[in-house]
């Protein structure tokens, strides 16, 4: 089984490096890759922006003119956490065209990766916590309409709840989405999964790694997936900025080899993303971002 690797150099948008959201882990992980081997020869899959049309099958189609026209309101902006100009809205739509491409080639090779996407926190009205699109509910939005899924699985280890993503389908039957997170991390005001995980401040690996197997194997018997979008965010690690949880790097990459290998065993494609991280050093965060990619590799 060959394992796609996705990125397009719009991934960055060339944020002020004192910015809060770290922006240039995007070309950094997809450099790393390519210089530690784990992107072979061929190189990167590079994905087209998503068409305007896709973004409104989860997305108010009025949010979706605001951000593609640059006329994203002040107040939206702030709850997002940077202002929307062309550019971020072109990385916007290149990471969640990245997303759609990671499914479509995970449905045809079982397992592919994003070196982008995640934005959970966007639902269908507007944007928020650092994400503009929410890629992944996007890309769900657009197999399903396509036809080229009929049930689909949402697994989400970022730190902070898929809040976005649970409203976005929440009378979506077709859709499981499930959401393993820091209870008392942002955002205050939860949503409802259809099945949330709130785990306690300073969580360490072992009873991590507990709690992982047990709503794996729930939301599997609930959901029968044929596909599943995994956001394989690193803000659980004990050095993240914004997290509250005590994961090591053998407890992300463990934790990403269980997700991964559970769905593979049972002959379930995986499309993954990268999620959130969040470090002022930007090499030894893009370096834990790409532990997701050199599990994937493990199953080539």
């Amino acid at each position: 089984m060959a394992v796609s690797f996705i990125h397009h150099p719009a991934f960055d948008a060339n944020f002020d490096p004192r910015h809060r959201f770290p922006m240039s882990k995007f070309s950094r992980l997809a450099e790393i890759l390519v210089e530690d081997g784990v992107v072979g020869p061929a190189g990167y899959h590079v994905p087209a922006p998503a068409l305007p049309g896709w973004l409104r099958l989860a997305h108010d189609p009025r949010y979706v003119d605001q951000v593609l026209f640059a006329a994203v309101p002040s107040a939206t902006e702030k709850a997002i956490g940077f202002r929307v100009d062309e550019k971020v809205a072109m990385r916007s739509r290149c990471a969640t065209g990245g997303t759609v491409l990671a499914a479509r080639l995970a449905l045809a090779e079982g397992l592919a990766c994003n070196t982008a996407g995640g934005s959970h926190h966007a639902g269908r009205e507007a944007g928020a916590g650092f994400s503009v699109f929410n890629d992944v509910a996007v890309a769900a939005c657009v197999l399903l309409a396509d036809g080229d899924a009929a049930r689909i699985l949402v697994v989400d280890c970022d730190v902070h709840q898929g809040d976005g993503t649970a409203r976005i389908f929440a009378a979506e039957p077709r859709v499981f989405t499930l959401s393993i997170h820091a209870e008392r991390n942002y955002p205050a005001e939860k949503a409802r999964s259809d099945l949330d995980v709130g785990l306690p401040d300073g969580l360490g690996d072992e009873a991590y790694l507990a709690a992982l197997g047990e709503a794996l194997d729930a939301s599997f018997v609930s959901s029968r997936p044929d596909l599943v979008f995994y956001n394989a965010g690193v803000d659980p690690h004990r050095d993240d900025r914004l997290g509250r949880l005590s994961l090591t790097d053998t407890g992300l990459a463990e934790r990403d080899r269980r997700v991964i290998g559970f769905f593979r065993e049972r002959g379930v494609a995986v499309a993954a993303v990268i999620g959130g991280g969040y470090s002022r050093d930007i090499e030894a965060l893009a370096r834990r971002h790409s532990i997701l990619h050199r599990v994937a590799k493990e199953f080539a």
